[in-house]
């Protein structure tokens, strides 16, 4: 057995039941408004904000706390460039054969192609990697455990901490993505998973009238 240091529990803020389900309601609907942006304007958004998101990622639940999680913050044109190039050297490829026809049948409804102006327009791109090695210390370089599942965990933190700020997304996920190592300067046993676009939208943003189609709680759900 390991001797490990134990530390009381933080409790949570004293709430009735009413006020926990109304704090949970606000939240939900709050969320219910997120939506994927597919055109952003050039309008800066603090680095504050973006660095807030980031620290919420960084509390997700992960395996054995190895929080097996780097994001690479992208603001430098050049560098939001090159990613774009490259992603869109793949994306072709995508759309020219690569995906099948079920596939391309399922992205009609939401217009998209192998042009993704967005990578360069935004003000931040939120290059996020699996780490399939490296515990919280730097010389750490033991294997980690979960890491898919925890890295989706810390995403979706992110993504919800952005829009509670205001702030539109996009998750990206470019297929081969190694190229992203290279641009981001990151090593070869981290995985690049997804990129996540941040900023705000621009003023002729759509988004396809299907998305507002949800699963009902019915269909999303069952009580054992």
């Amino acid at each position: 057995m390991f001797d490990r240091e134990v530390l009381p529990w933080q409790p949570y803020p004293d709430l009735t039941d009413a006020e926990r389900v109304a704090r949970a309601r606000a939240f939900s609907d709050s969320m219910q408004s997120r939506r994927s942006c597919r055109a952003f304007s050039e309008a800066p958004v603090p680095r504050a904000i973006i660095e807030a998101a980031l620290t919420a990622a960084g509390s997700a639940p992960n395996g054995a706390n190895r929080q097996p999680w780097h994001f690479c913050v992208v603001s430098s044109p050049e560098a939001k460039c090159a990613i774009r190039i490259a992603a869109e050297e793949e994306e072709r490829a995508f759309y020219d054969g690569r995906a099948g026809s079920e596939w391309l049948e399922a992205l009609v409804p939401l217009g998209t192609g192998a042009d993704k102006p967005y990578l360069e327009t935004a003000p931040w791109l939120i290059v996020v990697f699996a780490q399939r090695r490296g515990g919280p210390d730097p010389d750490d370089l033991k294997q980690n455990y979960y890491v898919t599942e925890s890295v989706g965990l810390a995403c979706g933190l992110l993504i919800a901490t952005l829009h509670q700020a205001g702030i539109a997304t996009l998750v990206h996920t470019p297929n081969p993505m190694r190229f992203l190592n290279r641009v981001c300067r990151r090593p070869d046993h981290e995985k690049p998973l997804m990129v996540i676009v941040a900023g705000h939208a621009a003023a002729d943003a759509t988004i396809p009238a299907h998305a507002l189609e949800k699963k009902s709680l019915e269909q999303i759900a069952s009580w054992l």
